[in-house]
């Protein structure tokens, strides 16, 4: 909850970034956009046309184990099929994360009016992630992989994040989950090397939720000029733990397993990896510098970040 009311109270409050934009006039362009470019996955796509062959599942460079040792040892069939199974897992960890986003869009809109543009937004979005979650699923099974689920622990530390979370740590976590994999599927659905069907999915994944990012910005932005100072800081700390699990859980480890290789032997030069350290910090760094810019990236928190591998 914020310190001051809303509406008129904060007309005229500015950030690093600029004058902050009218809650009301956010929703409803997003709403207005949400009504002209909307899909459903299951008549947009292709779900029965078979997969090409020599085709990748993922652009080669985003595969974790890319230009490593044992990538360099790897086959071009193994590779592809490493391929497929890592973006499995990354549905699997998407599906994850949206059923927390959406559990955390609902408590943000408990007690707000419902005839609010805010609020009939916010059920779009919830809207559009059980379209999302249900289409990852489906990529899954239509892949004959595995579902990838996140280890034990990282569902309980979930259930905790959901539970203690405040609202600018929610949205936080929001962008963190939403940035990173946007910043991949960016560079897949026009890559022609990539099956067909996983371009289809990106696509849709990308176009959504640009609006969903909009939403989570500009809100987290009202949020850190008016929440309390305690609320400010507890969002820095928590949400750079949950950029250290949400590091880890973007490595699944049993794909490794499931395409003949040593599971301990592939982690190790994964951590080891500067083109996997590179990836990851240049999918993230549209958003730490907008975190940054916003004073997320402070004290401890920061450090938190920068142990992520995250943040330089």
């Amino acid at each position: 909850m914020t310190t001051v009311t809303e509406g008129g109270a904060l007309s005229g409050l500015r950030d690093a970034l600029g004058l902050l934009k009218d809650r009301e006039q956010v929703a409803e362009r997003l709403l207005d956009s949400s009504a002209k470019h909307s899909f459903d996955p299951d008549r947009e796509l292709d779900w029965d046309a078979p997969f090409k062959e020599g085709k990748w599942f993922w652009p080669p460079e985003l595969v974790s184990l890319y230009d490593t040792p044992l990538w360099k040892r790897m086959g071009e069939e193994q590779r592809i099929l490493l391929s497929r199974h890592e973006a499995a897992a990354l549905a699997s960890l998407g599906i994850w994360f949206e059923l927390i986003l959406m559990q955390l869009l609902v408590r943000h809109i408990y007690d707000k009016a419902a005839t609010s543009a805010h609020v009939r937004y916010a059920l779009t979005e919830i809207e559009d992630e059980c379209r999302h979650s249900k289409m990852f699923a489906r990529v899954i099974s239509r892949g004959e992989t595995p579902w990838y689920p996140v280890s034990r622990a990282h569902q309980n530390l979930g259930r905790l994040f959901k539970t203690i979370s405040t609202t600018p740590g929610s949205f936080t976590a929001t962008l963190l989950g939403e940035e990173v994999l946007d910043w991949m599927q960016r560079l897949t659905f026009p890559d022609e090397r990539v099956q067909p069907l996983i371009r289809g999915v990106t696509r849709i994944h990308v176009v959504e939720e640009a609006r969903h990012v909009r939403y989570a910005r500009e809100e987290l932005r009202r949020q850190m000029m008016t929440a309390p100072k305690w609320s400010q800081e507890f969002t820095r700390i928590t949400s750079g733990e949950f950029a250290r699990v949400f590091s880890v859980a973007f490595v699944n480890p049993e794909v490794y397993a499931n395409v003949g290789l040593d599971k301990r032997e592939a982690m190790a030069q994964v951590k080891a990896s500067g083109h996997r350290r590179e990836v990851m910090q240049t999918g993230a760094k549209r958003l730490t510098d907008f975190l940054d810019d916003i004073g997320v990236l402070r004290g401890v928190g920061r450090r938190l970040w920068q142990s992520s591998g995250l943040l330089a």
